[in-house]
């Protein structure tokens, strides 16, 4: 297929062009940068058409990083780069004659707030806190794609563990000098998944028609924050001794810190293994092992 992809130098965007293009896949990335085949400007609604002509998927993974204090302007960039950035791609999509094949676009399971101990799969219901309402309005702005008869998939992905980037990327250092330990009181749930997974579950979410809507991109093994700490630990081999109290996430980073560093989501990947899809790293031990020594 010929895909366009935004996001395209992002954490997942360039894991997932190497593996498009060894797949037999042409790649057009879309996005604001020189090395960009075509240029856009979601937040002035522009994106040619007519250079878009003949692609037959897109993936859509673009949107401003939430892991810094959300000021005021910080919210509305979060919120806007998405619903904007997806609304552009679902309207180009929907405009092109003949229509893309499926529209892959990223969410987060962010979307089910701070759910406790519940299990978490497609049919649970969306949060009430601020990154839920982002997510809800992130997926809805797909609509146009969607009326339109394409195939929308929306895939709602755990942590990306990578050592290029997110959130291992910081943590790695912390806990290689024996620094590192759990989070709050570590009872949170976290839902993660292997770089090389994220790339798989895309590349199934473009090439089967069994999945389309919500699909939740995350291992079939969640883990509290304390066993994701006690394992990090093990695999570098260090101590994981110095936990990081609330009250401290909360004054240094405020409600950012509330809704992804403290917030329980125990998500189960349901339609992906329905589909049939098989996990690489079905274990955090070996997801980080991989990520660690990448």
């Amino acid at each position: 297929m010929r895909i366009g992809v935004t996001g395209a130098s992002g954490l997942l965007g360039t894991a997932l062009l190497p593996a498009l293009r060894s797949a037999g896949h042409a790649v057009v990335r879309i996005g604001r940068g020189p090395d960009a085949d075509i240029r856009w400007n979601p937040a002035a609604g522009e994106l040619d058409v007519a250079r878009c002509e003949g692609i037959d998927a897109f993936v859509h993974l673009a949107g401003a990083t939430i892991g810094q204090r959300w000021t005021t302007a910080h919210r509305r960039e979060i919120r806007d780069s998405r619903v904007q950035g997806t609304a552009l791609i679902a309207r180009t999509a929907a405009a092109l004659n003949p229509r893309p094949r499926v529209l892959v676009s990223a969410s987060a399971v962010g979307i089910y707030g701070d759910a406790g101990d519940a299990f978490c799969d497609e049919s649970a219901p969306a949060g009430t806190d601020y990154l839920a309402d982002v997510c809800r309005a992130w997926e809805s702005s797909a609509d146009a794609a969607r009326t339109a008869g394409i195939r929308t998939v929306q895939l709602r992905f755990g942590v990306v563990l990578s050592r290029h980037g997110g959130a291992l990327a910081r943590l790695l250092p912390v806990f290689r000098l024996g620094a590192g330990g759990r989070v709050g009181s570590g009872r949170q749930w976290m839902s993660w998944l292997s770089t090389e997974d994220a790339v798989g579950i895309v590349g199934l979410a473009l090439e089967s028609d069994q999945l389309a809507g919500a699909v939740n991109a995350a291992a079939p093994e969640p883990v509290t924050n304390a066993e994701f700490t006690a394992t990090l630990a093990r695999v570098v081999r260090r101590p994981a001794l110095f936990p990081v109290p609330s009250f401290a996430l909360n004054l240094v980073f405020g409600e950012m810190a509330q809704a992804t560093l403290l917030a329980s989501q125990r998500v189960t990947p349901r339609r992906l293994l329905a589909a049939g899809y098989a996990f690489r790293h079905a274990t955090l031990e070996s997801a980080l092992s991989a990520a660690v020594n990448e």
